[in-house]
Parts: structure tokens; sequence; C-alpha cells
């Protein structure tokens, strides 16, 4: 049985936010969402990373990940997700946070997204296993949906291989999760 996520911490703090039935999305658990929030606010290769900044949300279902960002000062958020319980979830909890204005919603395929806008700080939590964070990367940079030296957050299997290639800037597990932070390239 899942827990509906809740807001940690800002201007939503505490709030219960809406999440998907079924078994196609896996909500972040709470104390990976504190720890990843801490390390944004607080590392020095963060700059404070959430601060006024340009979120994206891919994989999104509830939208706790984007949300949480915006209820601790980012400017905007988009999400990217295809599950049609998901996206109502993701919409009800916008209109709930009263978020409207600074959050829009991308019903799409993370591997194959229009065009988009660069954000700086991008959250990536698919399935486990399946090896889609690699190619939701490229796909999103593609498609100029990630800003030049933007902070990417992916959430993996604790089991499941990493990626190559890439400088990464900090790695936390947390019970089958396995958090890993690295910055886009220039």
């Amino acid at each position: 049985m899942k827990t509906a996520p809740r807001i940690i911490a800002g201007a939503w703090r505490g709030r219960v936010l809406a999440a998907p039935g079924g078994e196609t999305t896996r909500p972040t658990a709470g104390r990976v969402r504190q720890a990843v929030f801490d390390m944004l606010m607080h590392a020095p290769w963060a700059e404070r990373a959430v601060e006024g900044r340009a979120v994206l949300d891919v994989f999104a279902g509830s939208g706790a990940l984007g949300l949480e960002a915006l209820s601790r000062g980012a400017a905007r958020a988009g999400f990217i997700e295809r599950d049609r319980a998901a996206l109502a979830a993701i919409a009800a909890n916008i209109v709930a946070c009263k978020a409207g204005r600074v959050a829009s919603v991308f019903g799409c395929d993370a591997l194959k997204p229009p065009r988009g806008t660069p954000h700086e700080l991008v959250f990536l939590d698919p399935p486990y296993g399946k090896g889609l964070v690699p190619l939701a990367v490229a796909a999103l940079g593609a498609a100029g949906w990630i800003a030049p030296g933007a902070l990417i957050v992916a959430e993996f299997g604790r089991d499941e291989e990493g990626l190559e290639g890439i400088e990464v800037l900090a790695v936390r597990e947390h019970g089958a999760a396995r958090v890993v932070i690295w910055r886009a390239g220039l």
C-alpha cells in the first residue's frame, strides 16, 4: 500500500498530495526527498540549486519532487508524465497547492518529448530496472529541456547499473533507492 506523499518544507509544508493508484507509479519516499533537498539547498556544489530556478520533474508520478521544489522557492516547474492516473494526480496537486501560474504539465513520453524550454534542475524517477535514465536524459537534452550545466537528480534501484561517463557530484542510498546527482554537459 502506498502512503500519500507530503510536502516536506517550504510554503506548502505538510500538504498531503494525491498519488495515482495502481502499480504504474512509485512515489519517491519522503526520507529520500528530504535527503535530496538537503543536498540541493546546502551542498557547496549545488549553489542553492532550487531557489529561483526552472525545475523539471520527469516520470513525475504525483509531482511531489517538482511541487517540493516550488514550495522551496523554485521559479517554475514542468512535469513530464504519460500515465493518465498520474496526470490526473499531478493536476489535482497543482490545484491544491494553487501553483497553476508556475506549473506546466506535459502528457508525453520522456523518451520522445516534444521541443521544450531549458530547465536548470531536472529530477528523474523512472521505474527501476529498465535503463530509462540515460535514454531520457539524451532525449530531453536533444529536445532542449535540459539547460547546459543543469543539475540532474536521478533515482535508481539500489542494485541497478548507474551511468557511465559522468562526473558524479553525490550518491545516496536509502532502502531500495539510490540517488545520483550530476551536472549536465556544458
